[in-house]
């Protein structure tokens, strides 16, 4: 069953993001966290600056990720309020 995160993106809908697949979770920068999926597909998740060096925001998306997947198989939709706002997810 997939499974996705649901996070609330300022000055728009709260916005789900597959976690089926995903090989790697990277903090890519001090304002985004990167999603690698088997398929090669990327997630960009942009959020508000944190510390240079410190990976908050990959730490939270990663724990978000195992928590969701720890959930019942009837629950596909896991809610995350990252501690850093989020203000816009793409996909490439």
């Amino acid at each position: 069953m997939e499974k996705f995160l649901n996070i609330p993106v300022t000055n728009e809908q709260k916005q789900i993001v597959s976690i089926l697949d995903v090989k790697l979770v990277e903090q890519a920068s001090t304002t985004s966290v990167s999603l690698a999926y088997g398929s090669g597909k990327v997630v960009t998740i942009t959020h508000a600056a944190i510390a240079v060096g410190k990976e908050t925001m990959r730490d939270e998306v990663q724990n978000a990720i195992v928590d969701a997947l720890a959930t019942g198989w009837t629950a596909v939709l896991y809610s995350y309020v990252p501690s850093s706002a989020v203000s816009n997810i793409d996909i490439a």
